[in-house]
């Protein structure tokens, strides 16, 4: 098969096996296990992808994949990389799995981004007076929490009572995260106290830490609102979402001389060089200070 000029040939023997007869099957497969927040948008991203080409993965070629490209034109940079980056996943998912001979999305060139982690760092005036303007406790607790813990929104949204034990004078929490890994963060004194405050008498080991007014865990969504609510009330004009927190105490803790081994196994990053980045996002001298002008 040849495309744009471009001989393709198969990556690799298929790793998997599986024995797949339908997109449909390919797609759930390669979802499931996903967070549901995820499996949505991946979702959505692959039906553009179907609607688009108006044809099955395995008569995809490269020309379909340049042209889904171009049609996502009046999408912003972000947005286009992360669809077509899920293009991607997905048939890459189909090669290992043997449902296609070629990878034909390992050609496809991915837009190129402006590193804009800079603009969603709150200064660390902006996330305490966000807390405590919460009224809230549980919100407050919610606040604190994703902050001082740089928890993502599903790791928070899936805490269980269970998952927090006390140590001496704080306590730390157990966090199932991103890739199925598991890590444990100790906590500071305040954020474990306002954290305990929330169980009550009757909350058993299963139970939610952060429970709807349904009395079931907060949804993703709605911690979203939650935040952006307290952003505003706070002052803060930006769109803030929970990540914007996690991205503050990579960036402070960074900033007050934690090393950045210990930020990187708090926060579940995959590489340094993922921490790294907040290094160079927010860098603590220049050689423009040293100019005379």
């Amino acid at each position: 098969m040849e495309e744009s000029g471009l001989a393709l040939r198969p990556e690799t023997e298929p790793e998997l096996g599986v024995a797949v007869n339908s997109d449909e099957k390919l797609v759930a497969m390669w979802l499931h296990g996903r967070p549901e927040h995820t499996r949505r948008a991946y979702a959505g991203d692959v039906a553009r992808l179907f609607a688009n080409a108006g044809k099955g993965l395995r008569e995809l070629t490269l020309t379909d994949l340049q042209a889904f490209a171009d049609s996502l034109s009046d999408y912003a940079p972000a947005s286009r990389a992360r669809i077509l980056s899920t293009a991607r996943s997905l048939l890459a998912f189909a090669h290992r799995t043997g449902y296609i001979p070629f990878n034909v999305g390992s050609a496809l060139r991915l837009p190129r981004l402006k590193n804009a982690l800079a603009e969603r760092i709150l200064s660390e005036t902006d996330v305490q007076r966000l807390i405590a303007l919460e009224k809230s406790q549980r919100n407050r607790a919610l606040l604190r929490l994703l902050y001082a813990a740089g928890l993502r929104v599903s790791e928070a949204c899936g805490l269980r009572w269970r998952d927090a034990q006390p140590r001496d004078d704080a306590g730390q929490v157990t966090v199932y995260g991103k890739g199925g890994k598991t890590r444990t963060v100790l906590l500071s004194r305040e954020a474990w106290r306002e954290l305990v405050a929330l169980r009550g008498e009757s909350a058993g080991p299963d139970a939610p830490i952060f429970r709807s007014n349904k009395g079931g865990p907060l949804t993703a969504r709605q911690v979203c609102r939650i935040v952006a609510a307290a952003a505003r009330a706070a002052g803060i004009e930006a769109s803030v979402s929970p990540h914007w927190l996690r991205h503050a105490h990579a960036s402070h803790a960074l900033d007050r001389g934690c090393p950045p081994h210990l930020v990187q196994a708090t926060l579940g990053h995959a590489s340094l060089a993922t921490t790294g980045r907040y290094t160079h996002a927010r860098p603590s001298d220049s050689s423009a200070r040293y100019l005379s002008v």
